[in-house]
């Protein structure tokens, strides 16, 4: 009993170990400056000259530019983080962002925040995938669930400092706040140590962080990519329904104003919500798929609802984000089901270019969802969108295998 109950506790301390709290203040860093554009899209394009529907071309713009930058940094820091160590890309993503961020407090031009908001971008796309496979190379694989869960839960609380910081403060100010608070967490990151996994990885003659073996194979190809499209519906919610939610609402006939910030702040309180359920029920249920097919269910319905809420009051839509947020909370499980379909020696690559992958596909996402809204009109246009992502994603959690009891200690093998 006795051994039992020490097993357990120190469980407990791996858990609420420095490596998954750091992890965890990373992505919640990483999530305030990834939705503050969302929330500050209006106001900063005002600020800089523009106006009418220039605030939706400009905005889809520079929110395509924002996730072309991920999309490139994701591989980047991926084959960094296989062969240089998971650590290193966490310092030099966060250090990159911050600058970013400083930066796009001093722009004037559109062409100025197009750039910054690209360098964010590359620099956004190494926290997530490096937190998510420290945590699960230095946890047990009976807790490690535990651990990517916490991440994300706090992560996402980031959405909601963004909100808040929005609003007490202009939108300069709200990046410049987001730059600080990056920096502020470099001296953090100096006391957590490497992947155990990793350091026994270096000394081996195995070939680490190769992208392109992604695609030498059918098999490793096949996990690549169903491993990346589970995970578009969480941005065709965040990308199009969250994001352009003020003219959604118009077109709804909504009772009251509707902000995006709002419905950011609202749609990641039930993010909180989602991951927190979604990480406890993997454990208990002892299944990453029945969990992740669960909340794709919840997305569906939670869709339908929002496409259905004809003259509601503000209050009552702000609620429909909310549960948006929460079916699209299996974003922690998601990216702990790509970290587990590999080996160590393309952990962290896949780890960190599938989610920047899911996010840089916003970019088809939204230039489909901008294509059918001019034939079809805003509410059709998104719906034909919305149920393509969550058809693509029900086909490829089909084909992907459980990795709830997986060892995760061992490489891919190239021929």
């Amino acid at each position: 009993m006795t051994s039992t109950s020490e097993n357990q506790q120190a469980m407990l301390r791996q858990v609420l170990g420095l490596p998954v709290i750091v992890a965890a203040l990373g992505y919640f860093v990483d999530i305030y400056d990834l939705v503050l554009f969302s929330i500050v899209r209006v106001p900063s394009l005002k600020g800089i000259g523009l106006a009418g529907q220039e605030l939706i071309d400009q905005g889809v713009f520079l929110l395509n530019m924002q996730m072309a930058g991920m999309l490139l940094g994701g591989i980047l820091w991926g084959v960094l983080g296989d062969r240089k160590g998971r650590l290193k890309i966490m310092f030099g993503s966060i250090f990159i962002y911050s600058l970013a961020n400083l930066a796009n407090a001093t722009v004037h031009s559109i062409e100025a925040y197009a750039l910054l908001r690209f360098l964010a971008g590359v620099g956004l796309a190494g926290e997530l995938g490096a937190g998510i496979t420290l945590v699960s190379e230095v946890l047990h694989r009976s807790v490690r669930g535990y651990g990517t869960m916490i991440v994300a839960t706090v992560g996402v609380s980031g959405a909601i400092l963004a909100n808040f910081v929005a609003k007490q403060f202009d939108w300069r100010t709200a990046f410049v706040i987001g730059g600080i608070l990056g920096l502020m967490l470099l001296v953090l990151r100096l006391s957590v140590a490497e992947s155990g996994m990793f350091k026994g990885m270096e000394s081996r003659e195995v070939s680490k962080g190769n992208f392109l073996a992604l695609f030498t194979s059918r098999d490793r190809f096949g996990r690549f990519l169903h491993s990346i499209l589970i995970g578009l519906p969480s941005w065709f919610v965040v990308g199009v329904l969250i994001t352009f939610s003020p003219e959604f609402a118009r077109v709804l006939n909504v009772q009251g104003a509707v902000s995006a910030g709002n419905a950011v702040m609202y749609c990641y309180l039930g993010l909180v919500g989602g991951d927190l359920a979604s990480g406890v029920l993997s454990q208990v249920m002892r299944s990453r798929k029945k969990v992740v097919l669960m909340f794709l269910l919840i997305t569906v319905a939670a869709v339908a609802v929002y496409f259905s809420a004809e003259g509601v009051s503000a209050g009552a839509f702000y609620g429909i984000c909310c549960l948006l947020g929460f079916g699209i909370g299996y974003w922690a499980i998601f990216v702990t089901v790509a970290a587990e379909q590999f080996g160590t020696n393309l952990r962290a690559t896949v780890a960190t270019s599938v989610p920047n992958f899911v996010r840089g596909m916003t970019i088809p996402i939204t230039m489909l969802f901008q294509v059918a809204r001019k034939s079809l009109g805003l509410e059709t246009g998104a719906i034909v969108v919305g149920v393509l992502t969550l058809a693509i994603a029900l086909f490829s959690l089909s084909r992907l295998q459980e990795t709830f009891h997986k060892d995760l200690d061992y490489f891919e093998e190239f021929i």
